[in-house]
């Protein structure tokens, strides 16, 4: 946990710019500032509680609207005058009812993998009659294990003869139903990310 002592908030007129970014997927939803009080209240409470310089005083994100963000982890940049917040956010980070104050897309890049995951997760409760996830999930993972053993192997033929699109294409269904095994096993990306992370050294 950072010491607040170590913190520069007087070189910013007693506020700290703070970037809050999804845990998940990685993506930079809004930019708030917070004071030393608004620092403490968050580190206390676990969840994000900024300084509003519109309003003059403190702000608990999702007192009114119920869009919450869930704290994962607080770093400070190098000279002690920022932070990044990671968070789990409950309902959209923006006011105009965006994910991202910074446009509309949502998770994008890499973490649109990350979304993914979190869609598997939200489709293992549907009914297997209405939900190809479902269904799968429900037929263990021997099943989803040759549904990726099938995957890949067409994702290999596409690599070695298929044009760009359908290289694209069955990639994406080798993605996904990698995934899904991974939630049949109780295991998510976090697991395979630890052991790229590892074999990088770092």
């Amino acid at each position: 946990m950072i010491d607040p002592n170590t913190l520069d908030f007087a070189k910013g007129g007693g506020l700290i710019p703070v970037v809050v970014q999804d845990a998940a997927t990685l993506q930079v939803l809004t930019l708030a500032y917070m004071d030393r009080a608004a620092f403490d209240e968050t580190v206390d409470s676990g969840e994000a509680t900024f300084f509003s310089r519109s309003r003059g005083g403190r702000w608990r994100k999702g007192e009114t609207s119920g869009d919450r963000l869930s704290v994962v982890s607080i770093t400070a940049d190098c000279d002690g005058d920022a932070l990044v917040l990671k968070v789990r956010p409950v309902g959209n980070a923006c006011h105009l009812n965006r994910i991202s104050c910074f446009g509309e897309e949502d998770a994008p890049g890499v973490g649109r993998l990350a979304r993914l995951e979190q869609t598997i997760a939200v489709r293992a409760a549907a009914d297997p009659a209405e939900s190809w996830t479902a269904r799968l999930l429900a037929e263990g993972p021997k099943r989803i294990a040759q549904k990726v053993g099938e995957e890949g192997v067409e994702t290999a033929l596409a690599g070695v003869a298929g044009p760009d699109e359908e290289l694209a294409s069955e990639a994406a269904d080798l993605i996904y139903h990698l995934l899904v095994l991974l939630h049949a096993r109780g295991m998510g990306l976090e697991a395979v990310l630890k052991v790229l992370a590892a074999r990088a050294g770092h």
